[in-house]
């Protein structure tokens, strides 16, 4: 599970994320969600140990992400928004270090069943600077998969992929909190938010501005049947521009 207490970023005098607290439980799959420069960046690299807080607390799976990083790290699966993939390595290669590099016994039939999940097997020993930018974002989702983690970090997941490999990673995310591990997600697709989602919570301004179900989200605003896009524009103060 994720735990964060009282978490605050500052850079210089820029306050990106003010005194944050909640938890993403084992078996959900928890969307956080916002405006552009509401603090979802900085609270998922703050997460992910890519940048340290200025203070407060973080523990993925118990293992705090500062003072016990390299434990850690090794429970954290973490899907960025734009992957960095070495382009003179093959996909199997690249999979190969990896498995290595976390200790992931049978590493090399689990990157095939990956690859053939996300239809990848015929490109497996193709240099990566030859792949598409969507074959990129599967081959990050199989290199986040591969160790199992007990945490899986995502960061707007869809891009580039075609409607048949959204509609499996929206499965893989519903599938794995079922296994009993913890999702959270970042993205600014409502609808998949909406789809895949247990919780929901709405930064803005480095704040948390909502948090909850759909139910609970739908009470707070008075509309039992608002969609997400809707919640979001009234929790996060955003207008809808009028019509011309």
């Amino acid at each position: 599970m994720i735990e964060v207490h009282r978490l605050v970023k500052r850079y210089g005098k820029l306050l990106a994320v003010n005194e944050i607290s909640f938890e993403a439980r084992a078996g959900e799959v928890l969307a956080l969600l916002g405006p552009n420069g509401a603090g979802k960046s900085t609270t998922i690299k703050c997460l992910t140990g890519l940048i340290r807080p200025s203070s407060g607390n973080i523990r993925l799976a118990g293992s705090d992400v500062v003072s016990d990083a390299v434990a850690a790290k090794a429970k954290l699966g973490y899907v960025p928004d734009r992957p960095y993939l070495y382009p003179k390595l093959t996909g199997r290669e690249l999979l190969r270090f990896l498995a290595r590099l976390r200790g992931v016994e049978d590493g090399e039939s689990l990157a095939q069943e990956w690859f053939v999940f996300f239809g990848l097997d015929g490109f497996a020993n193709e240099l990566i600077e030859g792949y598409s930018h969507g074959m990129r974002q599967k081959l990050t989702f199989i290199a986040a998969l591969l160790h199992d983690p007990e945490v899986l970090v995502i960061d707007e997941p869809m891009v580039g992929l075609d409607p048949r490999a959204a509609r499996q990673v929206k499965d893989l995310m519903a599938g794995y909190a079922r296994k009993g591990r913890t999702v959270l997600l970042t993205t600014h697709s409502m609808d998949v938010a909406e789809t895949v989602a247990d919780r929901v919570i709405l930064l803005n301004r480095g704040q948390i501005a909502a948090e909850g179900t759909m139910e609970e989200l739908r009470l707070q605003i008075g509309h039992s049947q608002a969609d997400l896009e809707s919640i979001f524009l009234q929790m996060t103060a955003e207008q809808l521009p009028a019509a011309s």
